[in-house]
Protein backbone atom coordinates (compact mmCIF):
# COMPACT_ATOMS: atom_id res chain seq x y z
CA UNK A 1 0.00 0.00 0.00
CA UNK A 2 1.52 3.29 -1.11
CA UNK A 3 -0.14 5.84 1.18
CA UNK A 4 2.56 7.74 3.10
CA UNK A 5 2.89 11.05 4.87
CA UNK A 6 5.47 13.64 3.93
CA UNK A 7 8.13 14.67 6.43
CA UNK A 8 10.26 17.77 6.49
CA UNK A 9 13.91 17.20 5.63
CA UNK A 10 14.99 17.73 9.25
CA UNK A 11 12.36 15.37 10.62
CA UNK A 12 13.25 12.71 8.10
CA UNK A 13 16.95 12.99 8.85
CA UNK A 14 16.29 12.77 12.58
CA UNK A 15 14.07 9.75 12.09
CA UNK A 16 16.66 7.98 9.97
CA UNK A 17 19.38 8.68 12.54
CA UNK A 18 17.28 7.23 15.34
CA UNK A 19 16.42 4.24 13.18
CA UNK A 20 20.08 3.55 12.44
CA UNK A 21 20.83 3.56 16.17
CA UNK A 22 18.34 0.81 16.90
CA UNK A 23 19.46 -2.81 17.23
CA UNK A 24 19.01 -5.00 14.16
CA UNK A 25 16.01 -6.86 15.58
CA UNK A 26 14.17 -3.55 16.18
CA UNK A 27 14.99 -2.21 12.73
CA UNK A 28 13.49 -5.28 11.09
CA UNK A 29 10.32 -5.31 13.18
CA UNK A 30 7.24 -5.48 10.98
CA UNK A 31 4.53 -2.80 11.18
CA UNK A 32 2.05 -3.52 13.94
CA UNK A 33 -1.71 -3.16 13.94
CA UNK A 34 -2.99 -0.76 16.58
CA UNK A 35 -6.30 -1.92 18.01
CA UNK A 36 -7.47 1.59 18.89
CA UNK A 37 -6.77 2.93 15.40
CA UNK A 38 -8.40 -0.12 13.87
CA UNK A 39 -11.55 0.21 15.96
CA UNK A 40 -11.88 3.89 15.07
CA UNK A 41 -11.36 3.25 11.36
CA UNK A 42 -13.88 0.41 11.27
CA UNK A 43 -16.36 2.77 12.95
CA UNK A 44 -15.51 5.54 10.47
CA UNK A 45 -16.07 3.20 7.56
CA UNK A 46 -19.57 2.35 8.76
CA UNK A 47 -20.29 6.06 9.36
CA UNK A 48 -19.44 6.83 5.72
CA UNK A 49 -21.75 4.02 4.61
CA UNK A 50 -24.52 5.66 6.66
CA UNK A 51 -23.88 8.85 4.68
CA UNK A 52 -24.92 7.01 1.52
CA UNK A 53 -27.73 4.80 2.79
CA UNK A 54 -29.81 6.30 4.25
CA UNK A 55 -28.21 9.80 4.43
CA UNK A 56 -27.71 10.86 0.81
CA UNK A 57 -30.68 8.78 -0.38
CA UNK A 58 -33.02 10.71 1.93
CA UNK A 59 -31.36 14.06 1.29
CA UNK A 60 -31.56 13.77 -2.50
CA UNK A 61 -34.86 11.87 -2.45
CA UNK A 62 -36.62 14.58 -0.46
CA UNK A 63 -35.44 17.21 -2.93
CA UNK A 64 -37.08 15.48 -5.91
CA UNK A 65 -40.75 15.38 -6.84
CA UNK A 66 -42.74 12.61 -5.15
CA UNK A 67 -43.04 10.63 -8.38
CA UNK A 68 -39.24 10.22 -8.52
CA UNK A 69 -38.47 9.51 -4.86
CA UNK A 70 -37.83 5.77 -5.17
CA UNK A 71 -35.97 6.17 -8.45
CA UNK A 72 -33.55 8.60 -6.85
CA UNK A 73 -32.96 6.40 -3.82
CA UNK A 74 -32.57 3.27 -5.96
CA UNK A 75 -30.03 4.91 -8.23
CA UNK A 76 -27.96 6.01 -5.23
CA UNK A 77 -28.02 2.56 -3.63
CA UNK A 78 -27.32 0.72 -6.86
CA UNK A 79 -24.32 2.81 -7.96
CA UNK A 80 -22.88 2.58 -4.44
CA UNK A 81 -23.16 -1.21 -4.56
CA UNK A 82 -21.61 -1.27 -8.02
CA UNK A 83 -18.74 0.91 -6.83
CA UNK A 84 -17.97 -1.52 -4.02
CA UNK A 85 -17.71 -4.46 -6.41
CA UNK A 86 -15.62 -2.53 -8.92
CA UNK A 87 -13.37 -1.31 -6.10
CA UNK A 88 -12.35 -4.81 -5.03
CA UNK A 89 -11.94 -5.89 -8.66
CA UNK A 90 -9.75 -3.15 -10.14
CA UNK A 91 -10.45 0.11 -8.30
CA UNK A 92 -8.25 -0.44 -5.25
CA UNK A 93 -5.21 -1.35 -7.28
CA UNK A 94 -5.73 1.61 -9.64
CA UNK A 95 -5.87 3.97 -6.68
CA UNK A 96 -3.36 2.43 -4.26
CA UNK A 97 -1.54 -0.36 -6.08
CA UNK A 98 2.24 -0.27 -5.70
CA UNK A 99 4.52 0.64 -8.56
CA UNK A 100 2.21 3.09 -10.30
CA UNK A 101 2.97 6.49 -11.77
CA UNK A 102 1.64 10.01 -11.44
CA UNK A 103 -1.88 9.21 -12.64
CA UNK A 104 -2.69 5.63 -11.69
CA UNK A 105 -1.47 2.92 -9.33
CA UNK A 106 0.13 -0.37 -10.28
CA UNK A 107 -2.04 -3.36 -11.16
CA UNK A 108 -0.50 -5.90 -8.80
CA UNK A 109 -3.59 -5.93 -6.56
CA UNK A 110 -6.22 -6.75 -9.18
CA UNK A 111 -9.01 -8.76 -7.53
CA UNK A 112 -7.33 -7.80 -4.20
CA UNK A 113 -4.44 -10.15 -4.96
CA UNK A 114 -2.08 -10.41 -2.00
CA UNK A 115 -4.34 -8.42 0.33
CA UNK A 116 -5.18 -10.73 3.21
CA UNK A 117 -6.29 -10.52 6.82
CA UNK A 118 -2.59 -10.37 7.75
CA UNK A 119 -1.72 -7.46 5.41
CA UNK A 120 -0.87 -4.25 7.23
CA UNK A 121 -1.21 -0.64 6.10
CA UNK A 122 0.34 1.72 8.63
CA UNK A 123 -1.26 0.77 11.94
CA UNK A 124 -4.32 -0.78 10.26
CA UNK A 125 -5.16 -4.08 8.66
CA UNK A 126 -5.00 -3.29 4.95
CA UNK A 127 -8.52 -4.62 4.47
CA UNK A 128 -9.80 -1.92 6.84
CA UNK A 129 -7.99 0.79 4.88
CA UNK A 130 -9.35 -0.66 1.64
CA UNK A 131 -12.88 -0.77 3.04
CA UNK A 132 -12.68 2.84 4.23
CA UNK A 133 -11.50 4.08 0.85
CA UNK A 134 -14.14 1.93 -0.86
CA UNK A 135 -16.92 3.92 0.83
CA UNK A 136 -15.42 7.15 -0.53
CA UNK A 137 -15.67 5.81 -4.08
CA UNK A 138 -19.25 4.69 -3.44
CA UNK A 139 -20.50 8.04 -2.16
CA UNK A 140 -18.66 10.11 -4.78
CA UNK A 141 -20.30 8.45 -7.76
CA UNK A 142 -23.66 8.71 -5.97
CA UNK A 143 -23.17 12.46 -5.49
CA UNK A 144 -22.86 12.94 -9.25
CA UNK A 145 -26.48 11.82 -9.65
CA UNK A 146 -27.67 15.04 -8.03
CA UNK A 147 -27.24 16.66 -11.44
CA UNK A 148 -29.09 14.03 -13.47
CA UNK A 149 -32.04 12.69 -11.45
CA UNK A 150 -35.63 12.71 -12.71
CA UNK A 151 -34.73 12.06 -16.35
CA UNK A 152 -31.86 9.58 -16.79
CA UNK A 153 -32.47 5.89 -17.49
CA UNK A 154 -31.48 3.50 -14.73
CA UNK A 155 -29.46 1.39 -17.18
CA UNK A 156 -27.62 4.49 -18.38
CA UNK A 157 -26.87 5.45 -14.77
CA UNK A 158 -25.23 2.08 -14.15
CA UNK A 159 -23.12 2.17 -17.35
CA UNK A 160 -22.09 5.74 -16.62
CA UNK A 161 -21.08 4.86 -13.06
CA UNK A 162 -18.92 1.94 -14.18
CA UNK A 163 -17.01 3.99 -16.74
CA UNK A 164 -16.80 7.14 -14.62
CA UNK A 165 -15.30 5.36 -11.64
CA UNK A 166 -12.63 3.82 -13.86
CA UNK A 167 -11.72 6.91 -15.87
CA UNK A 168 -12.22 9.65 -13.29
CA UNK A 169 -12.46 8.61 -9.65
CA UNK A 170 -9.76 5.96 -9.31
CA UNK A 171 -7.03 7.99 -11.07
CA UNK A 172 -7.78 11.19 -9.13
CA UNK A 173 -7.84 9.27 -5.83
CA UNK A 174 -4.38 7.94 -6.72
CA UNK A 175 -3.13 11.39 -7.68
CA UNK A 176 -4.17 12.90 -4.35
CA UNK A 177 -3.60 10.20 -1.74
CA UNK A 178 -0.95 7.78 -3.02
CA UNK A 179 2.78 8.43 -2.89
CA UNK A 180 3.93 9.05 -6.44
CA UNK A 181 0.55 10.56 -7.34
CA UNK A 182 0.68 13.89 -9.13
CA UNK A 183 -1.05 16.03 -6.49
CA UNK A 184 0.60 14.17 -3.62
CA UNK A 185 4.06 14.94 -4.98
CA UNK A 186 3.06 18.56 -5.67
CA UNK A 187 2.28 18.93 -1.98
CA UNK A 188 -1.43 19.67 -2.49
CA UNK A 189 -3.44 19.68 0.74
CA UNK A 190 -6.60 17.58 0.60
CA UNK A 191 -7.34 16.01 3.95
CA UNK A 192 -10.50 14.08 3.13
CA UNK A 193 -11.36 14.64 -0.51
CA UNK A 194 -12.10 18.21 -1.59
CA UNK A 195 -10.75 17.47 -5.06
CA UNK A 196 -11.26 13.71 -5.10
CA UNK A 197 -14.87 13.77 -3.92
CA UNK A 198 -16.52 17.17 -4.15
CA UNK A 199 -14.94 19.05 -7.06
CA UNK A 200 -14.83 15.77 -8.92
CA UNK A 201 -18.50 14.98 -8.31
CA UNK A 202 -19.76 18.54 -8.70
CA UNK A 203 -18.04 19.22 -12.02
CA UNK A 204 -19.05 15.81 -13.34
CA UNK A 205 -22.67 16.45 -12.30
CA UNK A 206 -22.66 19.74 -14.23
CA UNK A 207 -21.18 18.20 -17.37
CA UNK A 208 -23.56 15.23 -17.25
CA UNK A 209 -26.57 17.52 -16.69
CA UNK A 210 -25.67 19.67 -19.70
CA UNK A 211 -25.17 16.62 -21.92
CA UNK A 212 -28.41 15.07 -20.71
CA UNK A 213 -30.50 18.18 -21.24
CA UNK A 214 -33.05 19.89 -19.04
CA UNK A 215 -35.98 18.19 -17.37
CA UNK A 216 -39.17 18.65 -19.37
CA UNK A 217 -40.86 21.80 -18.15
CA UNK A 218 -37.72 23.27 -16.54
CA UNK A 219 -37.53 26.13 -15.62
CA UNK A 220 -41.05 27.34 -16.49
CA UNK A 221 -42.82 24.75 -14.31
CA UNK A 222 -42.28 24.78 -10.54
CA UNK A 223 -40.40 21.70 -9.32
CA UNK A 224 -40.17 22.13 -5.53
CA UNK A 225 -38.86 19.43 -3.17
CA UNK A 226 -41.65 17.05 -2.23
CA UNK A 227 -40.41 16.57 1.35
CA UNK A 228 -38.09 19.02 3.07
CA UNK A 229 -38.67 16.87 6.17
CA UNK A 230 -36.90 13.90 4.59
CA UNK A 231 -34.18 16.18 3.27
CA UNK A 232 -33.67 17.52 6.81
CA UNK A 233 -33.35 13.97 8.16
CA UNK A 234 -30.88 13.15 5.40
CA UNK A 235 -28.90 16.29 6.25
CA UNK A 236 -28.58 15.19 9.86
CA UNK A 237 -27.41 11.73 8.86
CA UNK A 238 -24.87 13.23 6.48
CA UNK A 239 -23.49 15.52 9.18
CA UNK A 240 -23.15 12.64 11.64
CA UNK A 241 -21.56 10.36 9.05
CA UNK A 242 -19.19 13.11 7.93
CA UNK A 243 -17.23 12.71 11.16
CA UNK A 244 -16.19 9.30 9.86
CA UNK A 245 -15.43 10.91 6.51
CA UNK A 246 -13.26 13.73 7.90
CA UNK A 247 -11.93 12.54 11.26
CA UNK A 248 -11.49 9.05 9.81
CA UNK A 249 -9.15 10.47 7.19
CA UNK A 250 -6.50 10.80 9.89
CA UNK A 251 -6.30 6.98 9.53
CA UNK A 252 -5.76 6.86 13.29
CA UNK A 253 -7.38 7.80 16.59
CA UNK A 254 -5.06 10.72 17.28
CA UNK A 255 -4.75 14.49 17.56
CA UNK A 256 -5.21 14.95 13.83
CA UNK A 257 -8.54 13.20 14.06
CA UNK A 258 -9.57 15.45 16.96
CA UNK A 259 -8.77 18.59 14.94
CA UNK A 260 -10.75 17.26 11.99
CA UNK A 261 -13.62 16.46 14.33
CA UNK A 262 -14.02 19.90 15.89
CA UNK A 263 -13.54 21.59 12.52
CA UNK A 264 -16.35 19.47 11.11
CA UNK A 265 -18.57 20.75 13.90
CA UNK A 266 -17.82 24.46 13.68
CA UNK A 267 -17.37 24.97 9.93
CA UNK A 268 -20.71 23.28 9.36
CA UNK A 269 -22.49 25.27 12.07
CA UNK A 270 -21.17 28.54 10.63
CA UNK A 271 -22.22 27.55 7.13
CA UNK A 272 -25.77 26.57 8.08
CA UNK A 273 -26.38 29.91 9.79
CA UNK A 274 -24.56 31.89 7.08
CA UNK A 275 -26.89 30.51 4.39
CA UNK A 276 -29.98 31.60 6.36
CA UNK A 277 -28.52 35.05 7.07
CA UNK A 278 -27.72 35.46 3.37
CA UNK A 279 -31.30 34.52 2.49
CA UNK A 280 -32.53 37.28 4.79
CA UNK A 281 -30.06 39.77 3.31
CA UNK A 282 -31.42 38.96 -0.15
CA UNK A 283 -34.95 39.72 1.01
CA UNK A 284 -36.19 36.18 1.69
CA UNK A 285 -37.11 34.31 4.83
CA UNK A 286 -34.48 32.07 6.37
CA UNK A 287 -35.64 28.61 5.29
CA UNK A 288 -35.23 25.06 6.52
CA UNK A 289 -34.07 24.10 3.03
CA UNK A 290 -31.53 26.91 3.13
CA UNK A 291 -30.25 25.70 6.48
CA UNK A 292 -29.86 22.17 5.08
CA UNK A 293 -28.09 23.51 1.99
CA UNK A 294 -25.74 25.54 4.18
CA UNK A 295 -24.94 22.51 6.31
CA UNK A 296 -23.89 20.56 3.23
CA UNK A 297 -21.91 23.52 1.86
CA UNK A 298 -19.98 23.74 5.12
CA UNK A 299 -19.30 20.03 5.19
CA UNK A 300 -18.06 20.17 1.61
CA UNK A 301 -15.79 23.16 2.21
CA UNK A 302 -14.21 21.75 5.37
CA UNK A 303 -13.49 18.35 3.80
CA UNK A 304 -10.07 19.28 2.34
CA UNK A 305 -9.38 21.56 5.31
CA UNK A 306 -10.48 19.34 8.20
CA UNK A 307 -7.03 18.55 9.57
CA UNK A 308 -5.26 21.32 7.68
CA UNK A 309 -6.67 24.49 9.27
CA UNK A 310 -7.22 25.82 12.78
CA UNK A 311 -10.60 25.98 14.48
CA UNK A 312 -11.41 29.59 13.64
CA UNK A 313 -10.03 29.13 10.16
CA UNK A 314 -12.66 26.42 9.75
CA UNK A 315 -15.40 28.80 10.95
CA UNK A 316 -14.38 31.41 8.38
CA UNK A 317 -14.07 28.85 5.61
CA UNK A 318 -17.50 27.37 6.28
CA UNK A 319 -19.23 30.74 6.37
CA UNK A 320 -17.52 32.09 3.24
CA UNK A 321 -18.16 28.92 1.25
CA UNK A 322 -21.83 28.93 2.24
CA UNK A 323 -22.34 32.52 1.09
CA UNK A 324 -20.64 31.85 -2.24
CA UNK A 325 -22.73 28.71 -2.74
CA UNK A 326 -25.94 30.71 -2.18
CA UNK A 327 -25.06 32.89 -5.14
CA UNK A 328 -23.97 29.90 -7.24
CA UNK A 329 -27.38 28.28 -6.71
CA UNK A 330 -29.63 31.34 -6.88
CA UNK A 331 -27.79 33.56 -9.37
CA UNK A 332 -25.24 31.64 -11.44
CA UNK A 333 -27.48 28.66 -12.24
CA UNK A 334 -30.42 30.73 -13.58
CA UNK A 335 -28.06 33.05 -15.47
CA UNK A 336 -26.39 30.17 -17.32
CA UNK A 337 -29.60 28.16 -17.68
CA UNK A 338 -28.29 24.67 -16.92
CA UNK A 339 -30.47 22.13 -15.09
CA UNK A 340 -28.37 20.73 -12.27
CA UNK A 341 -31.40 19.10 -10.65
CA UNK A 342 -30.32 19.09 -7.00
CA UNK A 343 -27.49 21.66 -7.18
CA UNK A 344 -24.66 19.15 -7.01
CA UNK A 345 -22.39 21.60 -8.82
CA UNK A 346 -23.63 24.68 -6.97
CA UNK A 347 -22.85 23.14 -3.59
CA UNK A 348 -20.33 20.32 -4.06
CA UNK A 349 -18.46 21.77 -7.02
CA UNK A 350 -18.37 25.40 -5.92
CA UNK A 351 -18.04 24.57 -2.21
CA UNK A 352 -15.24 22.13 -2.98
CA UNK A 353 -13.35 24.74 -5.00
CA UNK A 354 -13.67 27.33 -2.22
CA UNK A 355 -12.60 24.77 0.37
CA UNK A 356 -9.59 23.53 -1.60
CA UNK A 357 -8.24 27.00 -2.34
CA UNK A 358 -9.10 28.32 1.11
CA UNK A 359 -7.15 25.46 2.67
CA UNK A 360 -3.99 26.74 1.00
CA UNK A 361 -4.46 30.09 2.72
CA UNK A 362 -5.74 29.04 6.14
CA UNK A 363 -3.17 26.27 6.64
CA UNK A 364 -0.62 28.95 7.47
CA UNK A 365 0.40 29.39 11.15
CA UNK A 366 -0.47 33.10 10.99
CA UNK A 367 -4.13 32.07 10.58
CA UNK A 368 -3.96 29.43 13.29
CA UNK A 369 -3.35 26.58 10.87
CA UNK A 370 -1.09 23.58 11.58
CA UNK A 371 1.29 24.34 8.71
CA UNK A 372 4.99 24.62 9.59
CA UNK A 373 5.61 27.72 7.51
CA UNK A 374 8.04 25.97 5.16
CA UNK A 375 5.79 26.85 2.20
CA UNK A 376 4.54 30.40 1.74
CA UNK A 377 0.83 31.13 1.55
CA UNK A 378 1.17 32.20 -2.06
CA UNK A 379 3.06 29.07 -3.07
CA UNK A 380 0.64 26.73 -1.30
CA UNK A 381 -2.38 28.52 -2.75
CA UNK A 382 -0.89 28.22 -6.23
CA UNK A 383 -0.46 24.48 -5.70
CA UNK A 384 -4.09 24.26 -4.60
CA UNK A 385 -5.28 26.16 -7.66
CA UNK A 386 -3.26 23.90 -9.96
CA UNK A 387 -4.81 20.82 -8.33
CA UNK A 388 -8.31 22.29 -8.66
CA UNK A 389 -7.88 23.18 -12.33
CA UNK A 390 -6.38 19.80 -13.17
CA UNK A 391 -9.25 18.04 -11.41
CA UNK A 392 -11.80 20.12 -13.34
CA UNK A 393 -10.19 19.25 -16.66
CA UNK A 394 -9.87 15.54 -15.92
CA UNK A 395 -13.41 15.33 -14.52
CA UNK A 396 -14.83 17.09 -17.57
CA UNK A 397 -13.06 14.90 -20.08
CA UNK A 398 -13.80 11.66 -18.21
CA UNK A 399 -17.47 12.56 -17.76
CA UNK A 400 -17.92 13.38 -21.45
CA UNK A 401 -16.51 9.95 -22.30
CA UNK A 402 -18.61 8.15 -19.66
CA UNK A 403 -21.87 9.85 -20.70
CA UNK A 404 -21.13 9.19 -24.37
CA UNK A 405 -20.53 5.48 -23.71
CA UNK A 406 -23.75 5.26 -21.67
CA UNK A 407 -25.68 6.96 -24.47
CA UNK A 408 -24.31 4.53 -27.07
CA UNK A 409 -24.99 1.51 -24.85
CA UNK A 410 -28.49 2.23 -23.54
CA UNK A 411 -29.65 5.68 -24.53
CA UNK A 412 -29.63 8.42 -21.88
CA UNK A 413 -33.13 9.70 -21.23
CA UNK A 414 -36.37 8.05 -20.34
CA UNK A 415 -39.30 8.64 -22.71
CA UNK A 416 -41.56 11.67 -22.40
CA UNK A 417 -44.31 9.44 -21.01
CA UNK A 418 -42.07 7.95 -18.31
CA UNK A 419 -40.76 11.36 -17.32
CA UNK A 420 -44.29 12.69 -16.99
CA UNK A 421 -45.64 9.80 -14.94
CA UNK A 422 -42.45 9.58 -12.89
CA UNK A 423 -39.45 7.28 -12.91
CA UNK A 424 -40.69 5.38 -9.87
CA UNK A 425 -43.40 3.68 -11.93
CA UNK A 426 -41.79 3.96 -15.34
CA UNK A 427 -38.40 2.53 -14.39
CA UNK A 428 -39.10 0.44 -11.29
CA UNK A 429 -42.83 -0.33 -11.22
CA UNK A 430 -43.24 1.07 -7.70
CA UNK A 431 -44.53 4.14 -5.92
CA UNK A 432 -42.97 5.81 -2.92
CA UNK A 433 -46.38 6.77 -1.63
CA UNK A 434 -49.86 5.27 -2.11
Amino acid sequence: MTFTRKLTGAAMATGLSLFAALPAWAQEEAPKVDSGDTAWMMTSTVLVLAMILPGLALFYGGLTRAKNMLSTMTQIGAVAALAMLVWVTWGYTMAFGEGGGAFVGGFGKLFMAGVTADSVSGTLPELVFASFQMTFAAITVALVLGGTVERMKFAAVMVFALVWLTLVYFPIAHMVWASGGLFFEMGALDYAGGTVVHINAGVSALVAAIMLGKRRGYPSEPMPPHSVTLTFVGTGLLWVGWFGFNAGSALAANGGASLAMINTFVATAAAGLAWMITERALGHKGSALGFCSGIIAGLVAVTPAAGNVGVFGAVVLGAVASIICVFAVTKLKPALGYDDSLDAFGIHGVGGIVGAIGTGILNAPMFGGPGDGSVTIGAQTLIQVEAVLTTIVLSTIGTIIAVSIAKAATGLRVSTEVEQEGLDLGEHGERAYN
